[in-house]
């Protein structure tokens, strides 16, 4: 009988044991230090910054919001609210003037001024319905742009088709006011921010599957000129011509993007960099979060990448964080995306963990 409790017993404390142990294998570069800040948070996807210090969390299919908070600042959430539950996909959200607001498919919600209400949330209200509302690629990403409105992705509602209305980047009025497209052909955007100083906005773009393990590649785009045409889904990575849609097109008529990424690497999350507890030279580097392959020979992401900008363009896209995905090919986390607190460090969410990583530098 003790033989078989101590059995159960070793059996119940090995997840725990491994994820401990594969924490620690992430790889950094020298002096940067990554440990969990939050963890039962699951499926944690984008992460948004209050006025107060609240973190606040979305989900990809949870159908929960919730809020964090490190009170005391000993480098790990203690504080967690439920904001809200049973919404369809609330990928994306962001914050303006206190108030929430969150994209779930075709509806735009808004929790007002949220942070003073974190123990009795407010209903979320529904600011419009007329998004598209199919749900293949329906992980709304959004973010208010420097000309204050509301930018939002519509992501095609298919592996490679021709959809009007959908592979599109949408800037709009949150109040129901005019919807603008500025950014087409664009398969399915999950992330995108502006270069500081400017209003370019930079956004990753997942490529189109079944074309082989190596094509097309993934793409980081940047959006200087509204309207802009990104390619799909005629012409994939700037060079190649879709087999079934590219017939009588030239690669040469869309914007090429800015890097060809390797191909199923699911880059999400983008964040440059604009702290100071970093080393100089990160000060401005873009930073990337490669969420991982789902339908390659052999996996590949799982890692959050970085690259210097040169004259207004990424150089040198490099690995930053690595070692989700073990020798074996084993996934034990996602990353998906990044958020810069005020003191420096960066927080990463992995939605396949559950958790949230700080990820800190101390020479």
């Amino acid at each position: 009988m003790l033989h078989r409790l101590l059995i159960a017993t070793l059996a119940a404390l090995l997840p725990a044991l491994a994820a401990a142990a594969t924490v620690a294998d992430i790889r950094l570069p020298p002096g940067f230090r990554i440990a969990v800040w939050a963890d039962d948070v699951p499926d944690a996807r984008v992460l948004r910054l209050g006025r107060d210090g609240t973190v606040f969390v979305s989900t990809r299919s949870g159908g929960r919001l919730y809020a964090l908070r490190d009170a005391d600042g000993d480098g790990r959430a203690e504080r967690r609210w439920t904001l809200a539950e049973g919404l369809a996909m609330p990928n994306g959200i962001a914050l303006k003037d206190g108030d929430l607001y969150v994209a779930d498919v075709d509806r735009i919600l808004r929790l007002r001024d949220i942070e003073r209400h974190l123990d009795a949330p407010p209903p979320p209200e529904v600011l419009r319905a007329d998004l598209p509302g199919e749900r293949h690629h329906g992980w709304r990403f959004a973010d208010f742009g420097p000309d204050g409105r509301l930018y939002v992705a519509v992501g095609a509602p298919c592996n490679i088709c021709e959809r009007p209305g959908y592979a599109e980047i949408r800037a709009l009025d949150p109040g129901g006011g005019a919807m603008e497209t500025v950014a087409r052909g664009v398969r399915n955007t999950v992330g995108f921010t502006w270069r500081p100083g400017t209003r370019e906005l930079w956004f990753t773009d997942n490529g189109r599957d079944w074309l082989g393990d190596d094509a097309p590649p993934d793409e980081l785009d940047i959006l200087t000129t509204p309207g802009a045409h990104f390619g799909y889904p005629y012409c994939h990575g700037g060079r190649i011509l879709d087999p079934e849609f590219g017939s009588g097109r030239r690669c040469a008529d869309y914007t090429a993007p800015a890097v060809a990424l390797d191909a199923h690497v699911a880059p999400l999350g983008i964040v440059f960099y604009a702290g100071s507890q970093f080393p100089a030279e990160y000060r401005g580097r873009v930073f990337v979060a490669e969420h991982g392959s789902w339908n390659r020979s052999s996996k590949i992401g799982y890692r959050v990448m970085m690259a210097d900008v040169r004259d207004g363009r990424p150089y040198d896209y490099r690995p930053f964080a690595q070692g989700w995905l073990g020798a074996d090919g084993k996934v034990w986390g996602r990353p998906a995306y990044l958020l810069e607190l005020p003191d420096g460090s960066l927080l990463l969410s992995d939605d396949q963990g559950g958790r949230i990583y700080r990820i800190s530098y101390r020479p």
